[in-house]
């Protein structure tokens, strides 16, 4: 039954049209009604709400699928929407901490973090936005040019992050 629920719901992404989602909610929202606590159906409903503008509702379905125990790649892609989400509704810190558990669980994403350094920015975080990006090239681009340079931009990172950390609270006189 997985086998085909997958299927049905890689059609129906497939077909979508990222500028009108009001037939791919349609679409998921029987199956929804079928399968109320299949993780991946609730993460797909939540993404097409997402989508669609409606991230109040999305917020909800990523919540339930990450309980329910989504995993694998498809859980890295709910923690990377669901802290995209947080902080374009502005609740940055709450995204900060979703990234922050992402992270863990999945260390070595690029993507997971492309996007806490987003969120890092939108929280005024701008020095340790950029030092993150710089992180990320150091860590995981292959370039001949690049690789020479990777321990002045991991230097650079490191400086750059101690621009936004907190002052001590009794500073050296």
């Amino acid at each position: 039954m997985t086998d085909t629920l997958d299927a049905q719901l890689d059609a129906i992404f497939a077909a979508r049209d990222r500028a009108d989602m009001g037939p791919t909610i349609a679409a998921l929202l029987p199956i929804a009604e079928e399968h109320p606590h299949h993780p991946r159906v609730l993460y797909e409903l939540g993404g097409a709400y997402d989508t669609a503008g409606e991230e109040a509702k999305a917020l909800d379905l990523y919540e339930r699928a990450m309980e329910l125990g989504l995993a694998g790649d498809i859980r890295r892609r709910c923690f990377l929407q669901y802290g995209s989400t947080l902080r374009n509704l502005g609740r940055l810190d709450d995204s900060l901490d979703v990234f922050a558990r992402a992270r863990t669980e999945f260390p070595d994403s690029v993507a997971l973090g492309a996007f806490e350094a987003l969120t890092l920015h939108a929280a005024g975080r701008a020095d340790t936005a950029l030092a993150a990006l710089l992180e990320l090239l150091a860590d995981h681009v292959d370039a001949a040019e690049l690789t020479r340079y990777k321990p002045a931009l991991r230097g650079n990172a490191e400086y750059l992050r101690s621009l936004d950390a907190e002052p001590e609270a009794n500073p050296p006189s």
